[in-house]
């Protein structure tokens, strides 16, 4: 390692690449168990939640992301659409693609399935 100071008064020190990179994996690895034990603190307090891998392949197969979530949590389409304020029939619509729900709905069916707009669009 050596040491440098600038015209300005500012010291930079030049240090072999092996020992910069030793170091920036390093702060990798302790950002990278921060970011981890912010998860988990995530998971336990209810902000986040782990969704299964057959949830996951259902959404990337392109099944319909209401119908995969109402079923996810459990919940049959009557409870859903009593949930949300609209028909059960609506709410078949909807899961089916033969109707679109408007902004309000969807925002509706999101918060009835603890979710973000984002998750059901």
């Amino acid at each position: 390692m050596q040491k440098i100071r600038t015209p300005q008064g500012e010291t930079l020190v030049v240090l072999p690449l092996a020992e910069y990179e030793e170091l920036i994996a390093a702060a990798e690895d302790r950002m990278d168990i921060a970011m981890a034990r912010q998860v988990e603190a995530d998971l336990a307090a209810g902000r986040e939640e782990q969704v299964p891998a057959t949830v996951v392949d259902r959404l990337l197969a392109g099944e319909a992301p209401l119908r995969v979530w109402r079923q996810h949590r459990g919940m049959s389409a009557r409870a859903l659409a009593q949930a949300a304020g609209i028909s059960p029939g609506y709410l078949s619509e909807i899961e089916s693609g033969r109707k679109e729900g408007s902004l309000s709905v969807m925002k509706r069916l999101a918060e009835a399935l603890n979710l973000e707009l984002d998750d059901l669009i």
